[in-house]
């Protein structure tokens, strides 16, 4: 069988095998007179459970906030089944949500509740592309609005608040300055998403049936796909492969994937970015929070498979994301308008106002340094990329870029953080070291 490119396929996406879990014990809530609800949309998919799941609870109407007046869903502080990594989700894949998500979480070993931590909101940022070739994210109709992704480490409690923009561009006045400020705030209140679902990811332990390798493409019974060969350009610019964490070795759980794989013609460009996920994980931690952004990708948000076809964590270390083969040109879910002809590598963390770690960048300069080379391409170089659409720039809109860029360059998002935007030119010049230049 040939591989097949991305733009000459259409692929239906498989459905996520999902089971309703047996109703756990009602937990104890952990607020005064407020009763325990639990309402799982849970995902086990082995007899042991170990390969993870996710409880999903609908987001209810609160008091509102006392400042602003404005419109407020959560969850009060309440006992839950024990959790790593959490995200909101909501219907509609193309809307925004409009305002500040907060949450606190138990610690499972400690007892202790968290700080409020703040999520990252921005659904356009990370959202699935819109399929309009058939390729995309969006093709199989499951695909949801969604936050960022955050890893909180083992927890068994929970409390979130989502409060509403109180005002559209211009207003200024707020419930506490008086009836009329209220009352127009309460005019121009910006609408939260409807369908407001809180996922609660657990990790697992890894599966046992992870299919494939590192190496090249397996369909879902792990089997070798035959004429799926990389495209490589005479060049004498190579550098030596990094070693890369396989999916089995993470312990991707293959049956939440869809089996096929969609493949772009060549790898021309890479495109950085931050999970957005925060950085009080440890190196040890990495499997599971992976698992955990794999799950919350496929279950939560309804996409094919992990959107990065790579991942780094803050020990430089490199990990295989989207299935299909390390060295061949997988489609990923990473750069709205720029998925074709290029990868995403993703810096594990938050990168706003935290430097990258220089494992980290160096990471991210051996992989694009090998992977790029094996295509002919220069990482210091410019190239031109065709956009596909976008909040940046136009379909058809021919755009020059770097090489290596940033998520940013290619769509009107923060990501991935000005402290690991600033550190690419570094990425850059170390990958075109590596690969002798």
């Amino acid at each position: 069988m040939h591989r097949i490119p991305a733009s000459v396929i259409g692929v239906t996406c498989a459905t996520a095998l999902v089971l309703p879990l047996a109703p756990s014990a009602v937990a104890a809530s952990a607020g005064p007179g407020q009763p325990a609800r639990a309402v799982p949309r849970a995902a086990v998919t082995a007899e042991s459970g170990t390969t993870g799941s996710t409880e999903s609870l609908p987001l209810q109407p609160l008091d509102p906030d006392r400042a602003s007046g404005a419109a407020t869903f959560g969850l009060t502080p309440r006992s839950v089944r024990n959790f790593s990594l959490l995200g909101v989700v909501w219907d509609d894949p193309a809307a925004e949500l409009h305002g500040q998500v907060q949450v606190r979480t138990r610690g499972a070993r400690t007892g202790s509740w968290s700080d409020w931590r703040d999520v990252e909101a921005r659904n356009a940022d990370h959202a699935a592309d819109p399929g309009t070739s058939g390729t995309g994210e969006r093709a199989s109709g499951r695909v949801r609005g969604a936050t960022a992704p955050l890893w909180v480490g083992d927890s068994d409690g929970v409390e979130i608040r989502v409060l509403a923009e109180s005002g559209g561009p211009g207003h200024t006045g707020t419930a506490a300055e008086g009836p009329e400020s209220a009352e127009a705030a309460e005019s121009t209140v910006l609408p939260l998403p409807s369908g407001m679902r809180l996922e609660l990811i657990d990790p697992g332990e890894g599966s046992a049936s992870a299919a494939g390798t590192a190496d090249g493409p397996a369909d879902g019974t792990g089997v070798r796909r035959k004429g799926a060969v990389t495209r490589q350009r005479a060049n004498p610019y190579t550098a030596p492969r990094p070693d890369i964490v396989t999916r089995a070795d993470w312990g991707a759980d293959e049956s939440l994937r869809e089996k096929g794989f969609v493949y772009t013609d060549e790898v021309g460009a890479a495109f950085v970015h931050h999970t957005a996920s925060g950085n009080d994980y440890t190196c040890e931690e990495v499997p599971s929070l992976i698992r955990g952004i794999y799950r919350y990708h496929t279950e939560s948000m309804g996409w094919r498979d992990l959107g990065y076809n790579f991942l780094v964590d803050k020990c430089g270390k490199v990990y295989e994301g989207r299935a299909g083969g390390v060295a061949e040109p997988v489609l990923g879910a990473h750069t709205l308008g720029f998925n074709s002809h290029s990868m995403g590598v993703a810096v594990l963390g938050t990168y706003s106002s935290t430097d990258p770690s220089d494992a980290a960048v160096k990471g991210v300069a051996r992989l694009a340094a090998w992977k790029l080379g094996l295509y002919g391409v220069d990482p210091g170089a410019e190239t031109y990329l065709t956009s596909e659409g976008g909040n940046l720039y136009t379909k058809g809109t021919r755009v020059r870029l770097n090489v290596i860029s940033g998520h940013r360059d290619g769509f009107n998002t923060v990501c991935p953080g000005g402290k690991l935007y600033d550190q690419l030119g570094t990425a850059r010049s170390t990958a075109a070291g590596y690969q002798g230049r």
